[in-house]
């Protein structure tokens, strides 16, 4: 509106120049030299006039512009002076700059809490100028990890530990790799990545190290905790009983001992020594079955179509799940898929959830089993298996896979175990959903 209302008066302005032209050129072709005079003093003041209105437009958004180019926008223009057109500029430069601070208020915001944050990680991070060495930004785990001091160039690791600055600096590494680095009192294994970025046509090198022994030490604590849990608990659940029934045999038989006149229960004697032997069995499997957990550690790998890897487990499997009442579906819809399996293993993976399923949907109306093999969006093949059985509790689903544990009287915790060992194998994994009392899902993604 108010851009209009500029371009209707300078228009007029026009209008009014081109007329008085035309009227000198009237009184001029009239001889009437006194009225061309005055209407020529009108029009040297119109264009000193124009003159005047165009320039202090453009001088106000010359200003602006020159505010933007040194990038000073806490400049304020009066939106109270001058004509409607100028006070409409005037406000939408400040506009403009309050939009700016604004943005930049924001972005310093951000990159604040984005300092914070990378300051709090354990994982070191460098930027660096890869010509001069200047350092861009660095977080102190950086130096934590490779003790070193804070330092602004490079070229302070570079004069003292030369070794350390051609594998961590000077060494490329497109890909995440682990590599061992020696430090004054010890040697560490670190991961290592890197990247090369330009910011106004200089080349900076980001670097991202992590002490990956401390990872490791950590996480292997933990398994073993896990472990040592469950072993410890079932191996007590077995040496108790056959505790307490060596000592009840044992004061039977020194009883008999010290009374030979009485004659000895041979069958009681005979039926705790067969309880003992059970229960030894049981204590022997247990720990056979712990060394199974080591014996899967290479592949035999095969290219083999999904739909036929399918096949054969419902070939194996449905009738037994039939026979119980279970209904069974396999589902490929794209019969092209293929996976490049130890056959064997996988086909040992799908029974063990299929026998899971099968337990969890005994007794249940409608029961009903689902195995799909779908594409995700990354392209990566997964099988999934779903059951509308009982589901898991929120208090055991995150130890399923722990070596050992087992929610089954008659389970050894071994199952679900030796799937995710060989799913790591194949570098995939395996992901478990389920609400109780509704049902499970199980997906392998390769």
């Amino acid at each position: 509106m108010t851009y209009n209302s500029y371009i209707l008066r300078l228009f007029l302005r026009i209008l009014v120049f081109v007329a008085a032209l035309l009227a000198i050129a009237y009184f001029t072709t009239k001889e009437q030299n006194s009225y061309a005079i005055s209407i020529g003093l009108l029009v040297i003041y119109l264009i000193y006039d124009m003159y005047n209105y165009v320039k202090r437009r453009f001088q106000v958004m010359d200003d602006f512009f020159l505010a933007v180019k040194y990038r000073d926008f806490s400049r304020w223009f009066p939106e109270d002076r001058g004509s409607k057109d100028i006070r409409f500029l005037y406000e939408g430069f400040n506009e403009i700059n309050r939009t700016i601070k604004e943005i930049n208020a924001q972005n310093q915001a951000q990159n604040l809490y984005l300092q914070k944050i990378l300051e709090m990680v354990d994982i070191g991070i460098i930027a660096f100028n890869i010509d001069t060495g200047d350092v861009l930004w660095s977080n102190d785990s950086f130096g934590e990890i490779l003790d070193i001091p804070s330092f602004k160039n490079t070229k302070f690791v570079e004069t003292r530990r030369p070794n350390l600055f051609n594998t961590i600096f000077e060494t490329y590494h497109r890909e995440p790799s682990s590599t061992t680095i020696n430090l004054k009192n010890e040697s560490i294994k670190v991961l290592i990545s890197d990247t090369i970025f330009t910011v106004k046509e200089e080349a900076f090198k980001l670097i991202v190290i992590q002490n990956i022994d401390d990872t490791l030490n950590k996480n292997e604590s933990e398994s073993w905790k896990k472990l040592l849990s469950v072993m410890t608990h079932e191996i007590m659940n077995s040496i108790a009983p056959i505790s307490s029934l060596a000592d009840t045999l044992q004061r039977n038989v020194e009883y008999y001992i010290n009374h030979p006149q009485e004659s000895i229960e041979l069958s009681d004697l005979n039926s705790g020594i067969q309880t003992i032997k059970k229960r030894s069995e049981g204590l022997f499997q247990f720990a056979k079955t712990y060394r199974s957990l080591n014996k899967v550690t290479q592949l035999n790998l095969q290219r083999i179509k999904v739909k036929e890897l399918l096949k054969n487990i419902e070939l194996l499997m449905a009738p037994s799940i039939q026979a119980k009442g279970i209904a069974i579906k396999f589902e490929v819809p794209k019969s092209r898929l293929e996976l490049n399996i130890d056959t064997h293993l996988i086909e040992q993976v799908l029974i063990n959830l299929l026998l899971n399923a099968k337990d969890a949907c005994l007794n249940q109306p409608n029961a009903l089993i689902r195995v799909i093999a779908t594409e995700n969006q990354n392209r990566k093949i997964v099988i999934k298996v779903y059951d509308n059985g009982s589901g898991i509790s929120d208090e055991i689903i995150e130890n399923i896979f722990v070596p050992f544990f087992t929610s089954k009287s008659t389970g050894s915790g071994i199952g679900l175990s030796l799937c995710k060992q060989i799913m790591l194998l194949h570098k995939g994994k395996i992901i478990v959903k389920s609400v109780e009392g509704e049902g499970t899902v199980f997906s392998l993604v390769f």
